[in-house]
């Protein structure tokens, strides 16, 4: 799952697309549920939903870690609503990250993590295979497989200065 092109902007509800760039750095992007195109001015905050955290006690989690563990924990399915009470949702979100500053964390913040979620599994964004995929394409690149790879590459440097050693000698 991608986030870096959807986003949240602040005074609009709702999670957007980028679409292009216009004139005098407005942006054109669309709304991902009704597909209404719409300008979003250099004077909106507008955020990417990779670069969104959620405070822990220990060190930030991003969102998308979050909304990973909202799906494992919904089995895919949607999650609670996002207008429950505040402490229905401090509740739910105290299941999913035990260890969210609950000072730093607002029931609002809850809030619009639940509705972006309940969005995109309602438009079936959530795809988080290619995680799985990225570590084990990692795992399975030893050190040694790198290693060999550059070891092929200085005997042929070493090569390099050895004819050049040859031409200066003869």
């Amino acid at each position: 799952m991608d986030l870096k092109d959807i986003f949240a902007i602040s005074g609009k509800p709702g999670l957007y697309k980028f679409i292009s760039q216009g004139r005098n750095s407005v942006m054109i992007v669309e709304n991902l549920e009704d597909k209404k195109r719409t300008t979003a001015f250099t004077t909106a905050k507008i955020s990417s939903l990779e670069d969104i955290a959620v405070f822990t006690d220990t060190e930030d989690m991003a969102l998308k870690d979050v909304l990973k563990a909202i799906y494992e924990k919904e089995n895919g399915a949607a999650s609670i609503d996002h207008k429950s009470s505040g402490k229905v949702l401090e509740k739910y979100f105290e299941e999913i990250i035990p260890t969210y500053d609950r000072k730093r964390v607002y029931a609002s913040d809850i809030k619009k993590v639940v509705l972006w979620y309940n969005i995109l599994q309602k438009l079936e964004l959530l795809d988080f295979s290619e995680d799985k995929d990225d570590k084990d394409v990692k795992e399975t690149e030893e050190p040694d497989e790198k290693q060999n790879k550059n070891k092929d590459k200085k005997p042929e440097k070493e090569s390099e200065k050895e004819k050049g050693k040859e031409i200066t000698e003869k």
